[in-house]
């Protein structure tokens, strides 16, 4: 069985004009990154690809978060589907990734890490964020300090890490999606801090689904590739 090997940050950064890449569909990466190594995946779909790429953020290191997450899989995969190249990364203290856990402000610092190393590597696309429950929050606080084009948020803590999320609104479109039945995040809640944005974003409430979207999967997968729709290059 064949094994994944790093990916060090020299290698040649990636034409988004029509590429025809000879690489594999998985990459394990190394990057380099504020505390340390940072242990991610970058998940290219087919070519051509759409002029963005995005970094997805998983849940609470301290509550068996990681990477390979399957709500953080499934939004991956739905923006593979969107033609975007998909990193995905193991916070600091999580798996091969040095560090330790910093309260949600050191692993912001990752995802701009991460964020930076994408753009890099893939010159020209857009940035989109997304993240899931912990991830989603820490996202929103990245997106406030990037050139952020999309931010898609599942489940987002908003009272366990209101401290963490401050009243600044991310100037991006901005996609949140939420279950009715979370018994993590209370749906009342993020529905009553999305009406404090302004504007809102685009909230769509999930009739019956949990926090972790047992069984409800391949709707989480729909929901994002209803409401967004594939980057286009810009002509002009």
């Amino acid at each position: 069985m064949s094994r994944l090997k790093p990916l060090l940050q020299t290698r040649p950064s990636v034409n988004l004009s029509g590429m025809s890449s000879s690489s594999s569909p998985r990459e394990a990466l190394t990057l380099d990154g504020p505390a340390g190594c940072i242990e991610a995946l970058l998940d290219t779909p087919p070519a051509p690809l759409a002029p963005a790429v995005a970094v997805v953020c998983h849940p609470h290191p301290q509550h068996q978060g990681t990477m390979l997450n399957k709500v953080v899989h499934t939004i991956g995969r739905a923006l593979n589907d969107l033609g975007l190249p998909v990193v995905r990364f193991n916070f600091r203290g999580v798996g091969a990734s040095d560090g330790a856990y910093a309260d949600g402000i050191g692993e912001t610092e990752d995802v701009l890490a991460v964020a930076a190393w994408a753009q890099r590597h893939f010159p020209g696309a857009e940035l989109w964020l997304a993240g899931f429950s912990f991830g989603a929050a820490v996202s929103i606080r990245a997106a406030l300090a990037s050139q952020c084009r999309q931010l898609i948020s599942v489940a987002p803590p908003v009272t366990r890490m209101a401290t963490l999320l401050r009243a600044d609104r991310p100037a991006c479109p901005w996609l949140l999606i939420q279950g009715s039945a979370d018994e993590v995040v209370a749906a009342a809640d993020v529905i009553a801090w999305a009406r404090a944005l302004n504007p809102p974003p685009d909230l769509v409430l999930l009739p019956d689904v949990d926090h972790f979207f047992h069984g409800r999967l391949t709707l989480l997968r729909d929901t994002v590739l209803s409401r967004l729709v594939r980057p286009v290059v810009n002509q002009c």
